[in-house]
């Protein structure tokens, strides 16, 4: 008996049929907004309740920032690349435990189809989670809007990259525990430790040395410098380094599923 595999074809073929797949990842993830898009926006406001309340009146960031201003920026992109990943890690194991991924194995998809559909809908739910928690959060400290076009440009690279990595974790991983253990062991202490609650700046120097090791820092500062005009490092360095990151990555996404890792048993 023949094992299903991906189809191959040219990127420009496969356009139709990953405009399908990417309705169907959006609408997974939209038909359940309450859990999906609710609960982290609340998880956003509850941090920025709780250290809000008790370090804004004993820090300023940069100088002249306060210490809620300063925060907001930083829960936005937790928020954003935590659900990026989400969303390809969790559709990719749902559909291997409960077997329909066999309808995807069969169909002329090539990897470039699911590789836009599942990264491009990744970065919906991304956008629309970090834009939830900003619209929400904002209304308790403006943080203002110095430079949009960092802003976009870090939003859309640091979703790109989380929904590559959350594919790959989708394909390593064959039961959940595994998916929450990538998670809970790389995700998110890389997000914690990448500069959301604090400058690194306020760190002794070999922190400071290590937290330049961590990408995910280079997102959250990048990002944050289009709030305040104002950063770690300069913000060309961290688009270099994420945009370098979201190339290896995706390039590496793309050559699982081309080769079909773990999808053919």
């Amino acid at each position: 008996m023949n094992t299903p595999v991906i189809v191959e074809r040219t990127p420009g073929g496969a356009l139709s049929g990953a405009g399908t797949l990417f309705y169907k990842e959006v609408l997974r993830f939209w038909k359940v907004s309450f859990q999906t898009v609710g609960a982290p926006v609340l998880t956003a406001v509850l941090y920025l309740l709780i250290f809000g309340h008790v370090l804004e009146d004993h820090v300023k960031v940069y100088g002249q920032i306060g210490y809620t201003a300063f925060l907001i920026p930083g829960l936005v992109m937790m928020s954003l690349l935590q659900n990026s990943f989400a969303n390809t890690s969790s559709s990719l194991i749902q559909s291997k435990i409960t077997g329909n991924l066999v309808f995807l194995l069969v169909s002329p998809l090539s990897h470039w189809a699911w590789f836009v559909a599942y990264v491009g809908a990744a970065m919906v739910r991304g956008v629309v989670v970090g834009t939830g928690v900003l619209l929400v959060t904002v209304w308790f400290s403006p943080p203002g809007l110095a430079q949009p076009l960092w802003v976009l440009a870090f939003a859309l690279l640091g979703s790109a990259l989380m929904g590559s990595l959350g594919l790959i974790a989708g394909l390593w991983a064959e039961k959940f525990d595994q998916m929450a253990a990538f998670q809970n062991f790389l995700v998110m202490p890389m997000t914690m430790l990448a500069g959301v609650f604090y400058s690194i700046k306020t760190l002794p120097p070999f922190w400071q040395a290590a937290s330049h090791l961590n990408p995910f820092f280079y997102m959250i500062d990048g990002f944050r410098h289009g709030f305040f005009g104002v950063s770690d490092v300069s913000p060309w360095t961290s688009l270099g380094v994420v945009a370098a990151a979201t190339a290896v990555v995706a390039g590496l996404t793309l050559r699982l599923l081309k080769t079909g890792y773990k999808l053919r048993h």
